[in-house]
């Protein structure tokens, strides 16, 4: 593993304002309740106030006013919770709009090839990027306008917020006026699934279930006391792996281990614990987003109480991912989000990267992904353009079926084991804004941008958690 130096200076000065090029196909996250009576309360809650949620995520319906929250801020559900099966699942509907998606997908955008040694990129987008000369014109429009003002420091001169600052302030104040107002039911769609694992279940299936179901991550439920256990993700296998590595006698029981002893393992690892934050159905966006960042979570589940046996249920689980998007489709002010990540150096990492080569081992990546607490690794060759990313989802498909040879495989190889539909990573250059970014949220299944210059060298990484923090603690200037 390699760390990448100071990117201060590697801002590029390429085309204008633009967002990365989509052509991931949008599938919902997929969650039902952990038993099949709950379930079944999932339905009386969608036939209710969930109608309306379909048409909202595709954009084609207006959000309506929010209905007040219960008094008991509990939701309407009286079915009794039953315990959970292994995994139980349903139907997800794709809930996003084709057709305007490869309408707006260029030829050229797309990369030869997303696996392997090939640069599987999605390069930034040409039909987002207005020309030069446009970019020379606002630059001209400010400083005409900073002359108009006053420059700050002259005698007499009084400091005046530029109209582009101004726009920009008003855009975080609609979306988080907006985040305020919803609750996080709201984002729900009409069907969906959900799957929850029980915390007696070996590790080896818990993987097998997650493969199967197309999914990386998964609510835990403890059956001994009915109640909700933590959230399994990827980077609980990357613990084991990490474990399993360090002790090599103890590789043999790997088969036997199971989700109840995650707990003995961060210990031993001294890593971070299995992610147990949740919220109410009917709390604010606003809240779920706060708690995500507090505890640095990239989902959180909706877990509500039986009115009748005042035991917990789990209703589903939100990710950073649908709440923007959620953002993006009804909430026009994204589009006043037009400052540049040049002028915005806090969103995003930009110093200090860990980076990788085709040659490097999967095992060394894992380290780092582990002694970082990241979820990718850019991919880099000797004159540090951007080949690829790995991620730590593609560990997933190494070790299934308990084949742990090949996490001595080179970066280079394992890439080649991906899935031929896998869409590629998504870039974009320090001249994107936040609204087109939000554009491309919209239009794609967007996890993190790679941030590169025109030379496509590495510059940074932004992620969702980035935008989300930025969206609701940047501090709003008078």
């Amino acid at each position: 593993m390699e760390e990448q130096p100071h990117a201060a200076a590697a801002a590029a000065a390429g085309p204008r304002d633009g967002g990365p090029a989509s052509h991931t196909p949008h599938t919902p996250g997929s969650p039902t309740t952990p038993a099949a009576a709950t379930a079944t309360a999932a339905e009386d809650h969608a036939h209710g106030a969930m109608q309306h949620h379909q048409q909202q995520a595709d954009g084609t319906a207006p959000v309506p006013s929010p209905p007040p929250p219960a008094a008991d801020d509990t939701s309407p559900t009286t079915t009794t919770a039953a315990p959970p099966p292994t995994a139980f699942a349903g139907t997800a509907p794709d809930y996003s709009r084709g057709s305007e998606r490869k309408a707006s997908l260029q030829p050229s955008d797309i990369a030869t090839s997303p696996r392997g040694t090939n640069a599987g990129f999605v390069a930034p987008s040409s039909y987002l990027r207005p020309l030069a000369a446009t970019r020379e014109r606002e630059d001209q429009q400010q400083r005409s306008e900073s002359r108009h003002h006053g420059m700050a420091g002259e005698p007499g001169a009084r400091k005046v917020m530029h109209p582009l600052d101004r726009e920009q302030r008003e855009g975080l104040r609609a979306i988080r006026a907006f985040l305020k107002v919803r609750t996080t039911y709201d984002v729900l769609p009409l069907s969906y699934r959900l799957i929850v694992l029980d915390t007696a279940l070996l590790v080896r299936k818990s993987l097998n279930i997650l493969i199967q179901c197309g999914i990386v991550s998964a609510p835990l439920w403890d059956s001994k006391t009915s109640t909700y256990a933590g959230l399994l993700t990827t980077s609980d296998y990357l613990n084991v792996v990490q474990y399993y590595w360090q002790n090599p006698d103890a590789l043999a029981q790997i088969d036997q281990f199971k989700l109840n002893s995650l707990r003995d393992i961060e210990r031993a690892l001294g890593v971070t614990p299995i992610e147990t934050v949740s919220i109410h159905p009917l709390k604010t966006l606003y809240e779920a987003c706060r708690r995500m960042l507090e505890s640095r979570a990239r989902r959180i589940p909706l877990v509500d109480i039986d009115d009748e046996t005042q035991r917990e249920m789990v209703v589903s689980v939100l990710t950073q991912y649908r709440i923007l998007k959620f953002v993006s489709v009804n909430v026009k002010e994204t589009q006043m989000l037009r400052k540049p990540l040049r002028d915005l150096r806090q969103v995003g990492t930009y110093d200090n990267l860990a980076f990788a080569r085709m040659d490097s081992s999967v095992i060394e990546v894992i380290h780092a992904l582990v002694k970082r607490s990241i979820s990718c690794v850019p991919i880099l060759d000797k004159d540090g353009v951007v080949l690829n990313v790995f991620e730590a989802v593609d560990v997933i498909a190494l070790i299934k079926g308990g084949d742990y040879d090949n996490l001595n495989l080179t970066v280079g190889k394992a890439l080649e084991k991906r899935s031929e539909d896998f869409p590629g990573i998504y870039t974009c250059t320090l001249n994107d804004r936040l609204d087109t970014i939000f554009d491309t949220i919209r239009k794609s299944r967007v996890h993190r941008l790679v941030v590169i210059d025109e030379r496509s060298h590495l510059v940074g990484l932004l992620s969702l958690s980035d935008i989300l923090d930025y969206t609701l603690n940047s501090p709003l200037e008078e």
